[in-house]
């Protein structure tokens, strides 16, 4: 099959013939029909969170069932599914805790990947491997979706939509009325912002660098913008009465958002961190004011999700009208155009660019 592949961290994606291993017990094999590109491939991609190379990244994923492997229960070949990253053993205390985006069974993305090419194993990226053809993982990382459902928007509810929409609804628990800051509005501060909206949120503030993304912002529901800068909580806080906001998204990986985050809370405000910069960056706020103000931050891997509970919802909030998301797709992109799709997001001015395959 056809893959996209890394060899050069920071270089371009190569487009080779690699092969899958058979699918074993627990696993399934998914022929790729759209995987969007995700910050988080071109984070690996660049080095910025460590890994083995080459590899194959792309994990926002749709596509079909093509085999199932002993074990696997619920599906069946031709099923229609969308494809994460979110692999779970159901074992483990934070799977039966019912977390499993916490799942504490290792799994090497090296010595354990089904991916080999002309010079040995692939790296499985992210442990999805998606930028390719077809991809073989867990039966954990899989949900069903209606097959009419158009490959390319189920594939932005396999990271995006589910990282920035579930960070408010899951993980903050937002309560209706609440005043919330969205920082940053890309792809996923876009499904914040919608998380926040469906919510019932009473103000929804998005902030941002870029005016163009703040306009954005208000069509996905955002009641206010506000420029970033050395003066956003002035703004945010004469926007509140001068109270601040009772939660405040990052959903940027930028070390600079995390720093003024508090500066943005109401008493008793709670920061939610979203966005994941590089392994090297490093926050600074005053814990003397946190503990006086009685405030809190909160980490939210992938919004949070369980797939069973929440994909479904999702869809059904898409199919009422009330969840924007072939709004989200900015490009389309066959395989071999990759690096141009990962270099318009680099840039910062798309929602979503989405590969989709014959």
């Amino acid at each position: 099959m056809k893959a996209a592949v890394c060899r050069e961290f920071g270089g371009p994606l190569t487009i080779e013939e690699v092969s899958l291993r058979e699918t074993r017990k627990g696993e399934v094999l998914v022929k790729i029909l759209a995987c969007a590109v995700c910050h988080s491939d071109i984070s690996f991609m660049e080095g910025a969170w460590g890994g083995s190379l080459p590899a194959v990244y792309g994990h926002e994923g749709a596509g079909e069932i093509l085999e199932v492997g002993e074990g696997v229960e619920g599906y069946r070949v031709g099923d229609k599914v969308l494809v994460t990253l979110i692999r779970s053993c159901s074992e483990c205390i934070s799977c039966k805790k019912q977390v499993p985006f916490i799942c504490e069974e290792p799994y090497d993305r090296l010595t354990q990947s089904p991916i080999t090419g002309s010079d040995g194993q692939f790296e499985h990226g992210l442990s999805t491997g998606a930028f390719a053809e077809r991809a073989l993982i867990h039966h954990s990382q899989i949900q069903l979706i209606p097959p009419d459902l158009s490959p390319d928007v189920a594939a932005l509810l396999s990271c995006g939509v589910i990282t920035g929409f579930g960070a408010v609804q899951n993980t903050a628990k937002m309560e209706p009325g609440s005043s919330v800051a969205i920082v940053g509005a890309g792809g996923v501060g876009l499904n914040s912002i919608q998380g926040a909206r469906v919510g019932g949120a009473k103000r929804i503030i998005a902030v941002d660098i870029d005016n163009n993304k703040l306009e954005q912002a208000r069509e996905f529901g955002a009641t206010d913008t506000v420029l970033a800068d050395k003066t956003s909580h002035r703004s945010i806080r004469k926007l509140t009465g001068g109270r601040g906001v009772d939660y405040t998204f990052i959903t940027v990986g930028a070390g600079i958002a995390y720093n003024s985050a508090f500066k943005y809370l109401a008493p008793k405000g709670e920061v939610i961190a979203v966005g994941m910069p590089p392994s090297d960056v490093v926050a600074n706020w005053i814990p003397v004011n946190l503990a006086y103000m009685g405030q809190s931050i909160r980490g939210s891997k992938m919004g949070d999700t369980v797939l069973s509970r929440d994909i479904p919802y999702l869809i059904d909030l898409y199919q009422k009208g009330d969840l924007l998301l072939d709004e989200l797709i900015t490009g389309r992109f066959p395989l071999n155009h990759i690096n141009e799709a990962i270099e318009e997001v680099k840039l910062g001015k798309v929602r979503r660019n989405v590969i989709v395959f014959d």
